[in-house]
């Protein structure tokens, strides 16, 4: 039986939502057929084995009362010492399925660190993985193809107001160009907002990236595999909101999902035809998430962003975009396993 190690947590602002990602992982990995192992990472950068399957303690963080020590050791295969009542265990890991999304988990670091310990790990490479956690590489990259995007700059510290209002006018969204779930966006609709949304984002990230404000639909697909890529369908996202935020994805109840889009069969195929491409060009492996907006007046696709590790709570579309497929949760967590570990994957 595989040693099967879940990674969550993390020091990224996004900890709370990969807590609650990894509780759906425990919860629908098959566990006859996997030996399953935890490692929580705490908010101050703490490792932690957890012995456990209780989700609850997950979720509400009280798991790290029980759980002890870990340090990674580099050898042939790469393994995990873990720490207990003054005696050490050496533990072989198989596969690591990381699930910290943002910074450390999502961005290269964990990705470039497993490489180092020789194990092998679901989801895009080093490289991959930091050019698509970066919004402004990863817009630079999509250009390269010729696929339509909002017009958007690329600033620093060093910024200059008139620019961004000569170069992509209101309303804007200010985003940092490192992060997720939203965290640190905001839309601007004059320079008084702009002003106070750009100080917000530089405290996420020394890189922002400004896009003009699209007036379409917010619209995702998933795409799976390595070799042999599979699209699905594609989900729209309402919400109450000025734009699909933190709170609207996570802490309020009137956002829905619908399944299939209702758009017409040659914009579905357009944008499923998109996500490939940009999949391909950005040399995504294992899984991803692409989003993307679909003008209301003209029906244009234009392209959003990428996220190579997206959510598994019970409000993400990923899941829910292969479950519409037919592909379970337990399904689909088996074939993210088994195409990393060259035993299957997608039929």
């Amino acid at each position: 039986m595989k040693n099967i190690l879940i990674i969550f947590g993390g020091k990224s602002t996004e900890h709370e939502v990969s807590r609650v990602s990894a509780c759906m992982i425990i919860e629908n990995i098959d566990k006859s057929k996997y030996n399953v192992l935890l490692i929580g990472i705490t908010k101050n950068g703490k490792w932690l084995m957890y012995e456990d399957y209780n989700t609850d303690k997950i979720k509400d963080g009280t798991w790290e009362n029980e759980a002890c020590e870990v340090y990674t050791i580099p050898k042939d295969k790469g393994c995990f010492a873990k720490i207990k009542e003054n005696k050490i265990e050496i533990i072989d890991i198989d596969l690591v399925f990381d699930i910290i999304h943002g910074n450390t988990g999502e961005d290269g670091k964990m990705q470039g660190m497993l490489e180092i310990l020789g194990i092998p790990y679901v989801g895009s490479k080093t490289t991959s993985s930091a050019i698509c956690m970066d919004k402004a590489f990863t817009k630079i990259i999509v250009d390269s193809i010729g696929v339509c995007q909002a017009e958007y700059v690329i600033i620093k510290q060093d910024y200059d107001i008139n620019l961004i209002e000569e170069k992509i006018g209101y309303p804007c969204f200010i985003k940092p160009a490192n992060g997720g779930s939203s965290l640190g966006i905001n839309k601007a609709n004059d320079r008084v907002e702009s002003a106070k949304a750009i100080n917000e984002a530089f405290n996420y990230d020394k890189k922002l990236v400004i896009e003009k404000a699209i007036n379409g639909r917010e619209v995702e697909c998933a795409v799976l595999g390595n070799n042999e890529i599979r699209v699905s369908t594609v989900g729209e996202i309402t919400y109450a909101t000025d734009f699909y935020d933190y709170n609207a994805k996570y802490e309020r109840d009137d956002s829905k999902v619908i399944l299939p889009a209702d758009l017409s069969s040659d914009t579905i195929t357009n944008i499923r035809d998109i996500a490939e491409k940009i999949y391909k060009v950005l040399d995504c492996q294992g899984l991803a998430r692409i989003d993307f907006f679909v003008e209301k007046d003209t029906d244009r696709v234009v392209f959003n962003e990428v996220n190579t590790l997206p959510g598994f709570t019970k409000a993400s579309m990923y899941p829910m975009l292969w479950e519409h497929e037919g592909v379970s949760k337990q399904e689909l967590i088996d074939i993210l396993i088994q195409q990393e570990l060259g035993e299957g994957g997608i039929n």
